[in-house]
């Protein structure tokens, strides 16, 4: 995995997984026997929804601040999020009792912004289409101190996010097989990252595959010309936790290196993944969280005759799109 291989191995998430026993919760890998006759594969849904503030991103934030130093916590968190993250490292910095202050974007889902202030954070809004997060929490930083928890772009954030992989090796021991192909929402790319690190040291055969919003898919065009690409201005999604314009300087190289791919869906697919992990699975998805299992039901051929898992990364929706979601499906 060439230099980044220094950084982060699979030996990173086995001690990541060791620090978050007992902090995170190990949230279930379901068999959807709904998805298995639509898609003719063995279709398992791994319910990061479930997990403490209702997606991954506690993982990445809570291996990230346990190993800093005293003198760091004492000076406080700074984090730019569009949501998930933002809560993550609220609820790390309310449980060991560390002040913190999250740059979110206005336009944020108000469910992730209350969530946020009720775990006691400082909250900094900017608009996402004028600034930049990095800039302000830069910024922020520089003047008062402090230390910026990363969303995905550093090799503890990324190892936290890849205990998902570690529990799905242990979840489908258990049942009794082994993964062909795992599909990961990708928005900076940390959590595919860490997932693909581990599986991929496991399974060298199994396939991982990052999966992005039409418009937003820097990730799948970067992997494609080798070197990374940008968004176009002015796109528009509702998978408002996956809209990072361009892939990190450390995970792209680690996705490069390990994934099968990237694949799209439309805002469209993802509505009705939402729909169908509700009604069948009694699942409450994020539109973010439902992209993977867009991905399968709109490229059966893809996961024909194989087990294929479907990460679902976060259920912190706003309820009117929900119900929009649910409404139309």
């Amino acid at each position: 995995m060439n230099t980044q291989e220094t950084l982060i191995c699979h030996r990173s998430i086995i001690a990541a997984a060791e620090r978050l026993d007992g902090k995170v919760r190990k949230t279930p890998l379901i068999e959807s026997i709904h998805a298995n006759h639509l898609c003719g594969a063995r279709v398992f849904l791994k319910a990061e929804t479930l997990q403490h503030c209702g997606s991954f991103k506690f993982r990445g934030a809570y291996n990230f601040v346990c190993q800093l130093s005293k003198e760091q916590k004492s000076q406080g968190l700074v984090a730019y999020s569009s949501g998930n993250h933002a809560q993550a490292v609220a609820k790390v910095a309310n449980l060991n009792g560390i002040s913190a202050t999250i740059v979110m974007p206005k336009d944020a889902p108000e469910i992730k912004i209350k969530a946020t202030k009720d775990f006691g954070a400082n909250l900094v809004l900017y608009d996402r289409n004028t600034e930049s997060r990095e800039t302000i929490a830069a910024e922020i930083v520089s003047r008062l101190g402090g230390t910026l928890v990363p969303p995905y772009d550093h090799p503890d954030t990324i190892a936290g996010q890849g205990t998902v992989g570690l529990e799905i090796i242990e979840q489908l021991d258990l049942q009794g097989c082994k993964p062909d192909i795992v599909i990961v929402p990708c928005s900076g790319g940390g959590l595919v990252a860490g997932i693909a690190i581990i599986i991929k040291h496991a399974f060298p055969k199994a396939e991982v595959y990052a999966v992005e919003p039409e418009g937003f898919d820097d990730t799948r065009r970067s992997l494609l010309s080798g070197k990374f690409e940008r968004i176009k201005e002015n796109q528009k999604s509702i998978c408002d936790a996956l809209l990072v314009p361009t892939p990190g300087q450390i995970t792209f190289p680690i996705n490069k290196s390990l994934l099968s791919g990237g694949i799209t869906v439309t805002d469209k697919m993802v509505e009705r993944a939402m729909a169908f992990a509700f009604l069948h699975e009694k699942l409450v998805l994020e539109p973010g969280g439902a992209a993977a299992l867009a991905a399968i039901f709109n490229h059966r051929q893809l996961v024909k005759g194989k087990t294929a898992i479907a990460i679902l990364s976060g259920g912190n929706v706003d309820p009117r799109t929900f119900e929009m979601a649910i409404k139309q499906n």
